[in-house]
Protein backbone atom coordinates (compact mmCIF):
# COMPACT_ATOMS: atom_id res chain seq x y z
CA UNK A 1 0.00 0.00 0.00
CA UNK A 2 2.82 2.38 0.92
CA UNK A 3 4.65 1.59 -2.32
CA UNK A 4 1.53 2.42 -4.38
CA UNK A 5 1.22 5.80 -2.66
CA UNK A 6 4.89 6.59 -3.43
CA UNK A 7 4.40 5.58 -7.07
CA UNK A 8 1.36 7.85 -7.40
CA UNK A 9 3.19 10.81 -5.82
CA UNK A 10 6.22 10.29 -8.08
CA UNK A 11 3.96 9.97 -11.13
CA UNK A 12 2.11 13.21 -10.28
CA UNK A 13 5.42 14.96 -9.70
CA UNK A 14 6.67 13.81 -13.12
CA UNK A 15 3.47 14.92 -14.87
CA UNK A 16 3.66 18.37 -13.23
CA UNK A 17 7.34 18.66 -14.19
CA UNK A 18 6.65 17.78 -17.82
CA UNK A 19 3.72 20.22 -17.93
CA UNK A 20 5.91 23.00 -16.48
CA UNK A 21 8.64 22.24 -19.02
CA UNK A 22 6.15 22.33 -21.90
CA UNK A 23 4.71 25.64 -20.66
CA UNK A 24 8.17 27.23 -20.41
CA UNK A 25 9.16 25.94 -23.84
CA UNK A 26 6.07 27.49 -25.41
CA UNK A 27 6.49 30.80 -23.57
CA UNK A 28 10.20 31.16 -24.25
CA UNK A 29 9.83 30.07 -27.86
CA UNK A 30 6.80 32.30 -28.32
CA UNK A 31 4.92 29.53 -30.07
CA UNK A 32 1.19 29.88 -30.48
CA UNK A 33 -1.09 26.90 -31.03
CA UNK A 34 -4.11 29.12 -31.55
CA UNK A 35 -3.05 30.11 -35.06
CA UNK A 36 -1.17 33.15 -36.20
CA UNK A 37 -2.73 36.34 -34.96
CA UNK A 38 -2.43 39.63 -36.75
CA UNK A 39 -1.81 40.21 -40.42
CA UNK A 40 1.12 39.85 -42.77
CA UNK A 41 2.95 42.29 -45.02
CA UNK A 42 5.98 41.70 -47.23
CA UNK A 43 9.18 43.67 -47.74
CA UNK A 44 11.85 43.17 -50.41
CA UNK A 45 15.40 43.90 -49.25
CA UNK A 46 18.55 43.80 -51.42
CA UNK A 47 20.13 41.75 -48.58
CA UNK A 48 18.92 40.55 -45.20
CA UNK A 49 22.38 40.74 -43.64
CA UNK A 50 21.86 37.99 -41.04
CA UNK A 51 18.16 38.54 -40.27
CA UNK A 52 16.40 35.31 -39.27
CA UNK A 53 12.83 34.05 -39.08
CA UNK A 54 11.41 34.85 -35.65
CA UNK A 55 13.30 38.15 -35.33
CA UNK A 56 11.34 41.06 -33.91
CA UNK A 57 9.69 43.89 -35.82
CA UNK A 58 9.69 47.20 -33.95
CA UNK A 59 8.41 50.74 -34.18
CA UNK A 60 10.05 53.23 -31.79
CA UNK A 61 11.62 50.34 -29.86
CA UNK A 62 8.27 48.64 -29.23
CA UNK A 63 7.75 45.13 -30.57
CA UNK A 64 4.82 45.04 -33.00
CA UNK A 65 5.43 41.72 -34.72
CA UNK A 66 7.82 39.03 -35.90
CA UNK A 67 9.59 37.97 -39.09
CA UNK A 68 7.52 35.06 -40.35
CA UNK A 69 9.66 33.89 -43.27
CA UNK A 70 12.54 34.88 -45.53
CA UNK A 71 12.81 33.77 -49.15
CA UNK A 72 14.32 34.73 -52.47
CA UNK A 73 12.24 36.48 -55.14
CA UNK A 74 13.74 38.00 -58.28
CA UNK A 75 17.23 38.05 -56.70
CA UNK A 76 16.03 39.98 -53.68
CA UNK A 77 15.28 38.82 -50.17
CA UNK A 78 11.50 38.72 -49.64
CA UNK A 79 10.73 39.06 -45.94
CA UNK A 80 7.24 38.28 -44.69
CA UNK A 81 6.30 40.08 -41.48
CA UNK A 82 3.48 39.12 -39.11
CA UNK A 83 2.20 42.29 -37.40
CA UNK A 84 -0.23 42.77 -34.53
CA UNK A 85 -3.81 43.47 -35.56
CA UNK A 86 -4.00 46.95 -34.01
CA UNK A 87 -0.91 48.27 -35.82
CA UNK A 88 -1.64 50.23 -38.98
CA UNK A 89 1.25 51.12 -41.30
CA UNK A 90 1.14 54.07 -43.68
CA UNK A 91 1.87 53.42 -47.33
CA UNK A 92 5.14 55.41 -47.16
CA UNK A 93 6.55 53.61 -44.09
CA UNK A 94 10.23 52.69 -44.30
CA UNK A 95 11.53 49.24 -43.27
CA UNK A 96 15.17 48.79 -42.31
CA UNK A 97 17.26 46.00 -40.81
CA UNK A 98 19.09 47.07 -37.67
CA UNK A 99 21.31 45.43 -35.07
CA UNK A 100 20.64 45.49 -31.33
CA UNK A 101 23.93 46.72 -29.92
CA UNK A 102 27.23 46.35 -31.71
CA UNK A 103 27.08 42.60 -32.40
CA UNK A 104 23.56 41.80 -31.24
CA UNK A 105 20.71 40.14 -33.07
CA UNK A 106 19.13 41.65 -36.17
CA UNK A 107 15.61 43.04 -36.20
CA UNK A 108 13.34 44.97 -38.57
CA UNK A 109 12.70 48.60 -37.65
CA UNK A 110 9.77 50.35 -39.26
CA UNK A 111 9.72 54.13 -39.48
CA UNK A 112 6.12 55.30 -39.89
CA UNK A 113 5.26 57.55 -42.80
CA UNK A 114 2.90 60.48 -43.08
CA UNK A 115 0.52 59.20 -45.75
CA UNK A 116 -3.20 58.86 -45.21
CA UNK A 117 -3.25 55.53 -47.07
CA UNK A 118 -2.79 52.38 -44.96
CA UNK A 119 -1.06 49.19 -46.13
CA UNK A 120 -3.74 46.46 -46.26
CA UNK A 121 -3.23 42.91 -44.93
CA UNK A 122 -1.11 41.02 -47.45
CA UNK A 123 0.26 44.34 -48.74
CA UNK A 124 3.84 45.43 -49.25
CA UNK A 125 6.16 47.98 -47.68
CA UNK A 126 7.85 49.61 -50.68
CA UNK A 127 10.42 51.86 -49.01
CA UNK A 128 13.46 50.03 -47.57
CA UNK A 129 16.89 50.81 -46.18
CA UNK A 130 19.57 48.22 -46.90
CA UNK A 131 21.32 46.80 -43.81
CA UNK A 132 24.81 48.03 -42.95
CA UNK A 133 27.42 45.31 -43.51
CA UNK A 134 29.88 45.79 -40.64
CA UNK A 135 32.36 43.26 -42.08
CA UNK A 136 32.56 45.22 -45.32
CA UNK A 137 33.00 48.52 -43.48
CA UNK A 138 35.68 47.04 -41.25
CA UNK A 139 37.62 45.59 -44.17
CA UNK A 140 37.47 48.95 -46.00
CA UNK A 141 38.77 50.69 -42.90
CA UNK A 142 41.55 48.16 -42.24
CA UNK A 143 42.77 47.93 -45.84
CA UNK A 144 42.29 51.65 -46.56
CA UNK A 145 39.81 51.25 -49.41
CA UNK A 146 37.67 54.20 -48.44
Amino acid sequence: MERTRVNIVVGLFMVLGIAALAYLSIQLGRVSFLGARGYSVTVDFPSVGGLKSGSTVEIAGVEIGRVESIGLDNYQARVKLRLQTGVKLQEDSIASIKTKGLIGEKYVRISPGGSDKIIPPGGKIREVEAPVDFEELLSKYIFGKV
